[in-house]
């Protein structure tokens, strides 16, 4: 499915299950929805977290989805099911390396209360270094930190139709976030082992992945009820 280039669109509609779009209003103020008792989360990463291949918080992206669109092919989905406080804010972008996702910090975490940070596949698959990588992502929790958002990283998945060259770049880029996690003092959501198969090293199972890249509606359901919480 050809993607095109991501553009911030004020979107007002509170999805059931407790995920907005995150956008600009006019100004360039954020579009925060965030009533009294509510955490707000934001979840800033690439299309793990905009729910591909069935969900996009752009509804351009999401116009040609078709047929096969469901807001449930969200992990933010099934987490905000799992505990009503919370209202996230799906701020994914499919196709972006770790640097594009870090650009758009200050839109997606305004107003919030807690940070999810999440990417590198893309570094991966574009032929980068993962030590880059890392220390983009880094930079994000560092900034989340200063900004005195409750701060979260999740690891990279198995990818199907990457392995078995992508095995060794994926587990050196989840060794290093395990190490920046420990030494800027966040949880790591462990994505990776939610998802892998327990027959097949590095590679999801067939019925938790949609494509070979992303997952099923139930791997999204997995990722949300088993692998979130709020640090």
């Amino acid at each position: 499915m050809k993607r095109p280039v991501y553009i911030y669109a004020l979107v007002a509609l509170a999805l059931a299950g407790g995920v907005t779009a995150c956008g600009r209003a006019e100004g360039g103020e954020v579009a925060v929805v965030n009533k009294e008792g509510t955490i707000v989360v934001a979840a800033l990463g690439d299309s793990i977290h905009a729910g591909s291949p069935y969900w996009d918080p752009d509804p351009d992206v999401r116009a040609q989805i078709g047929d096969e669109l469901d807001e449930q092919s969200q992990w933010e989905y099934w987490a905000a099911r799992k505990d009503r406080r919370l209202r996230f804010r799906n701020c994914g972008v499919y196709g972006e390396r770790t640097e594009h996702i870090a650009a758009r910090f200050a839109a997606c975490t305004a107003g919030a209360d807690v940070l999810i940070v999440q990417g590198g596949i893309n570094d991966i698959a574009q032929g980068r270094d993962v030590e880059p990588a890392a220390e983009n992502l880094r930079a994000i929790v560092q900034r989340g930190k200063e900004q005195g958002l409750r701060v979260a990283i999740a690891n990279v998945l198995p990818w199907n139709r990457g392995w078995p060259r992508s095995e060794e770049p994926i587990n050196r880029l989840n060794e290093l976030i395990d190490e920046l996690a420990r030494e800027e003092d966040v949880p790591v959501l462990p994505f990776y082992a939610t998802l892998e198969s327990p027959d097949d090293d590095g590679r999801m199972r067939d019925e938790w992945t949609a494509d070979g890249d992303h997952p099923s509606i139930e791997g999204y359901r997995r990722l949300g009820e088993l692998a979130f919480r709020l640090p």
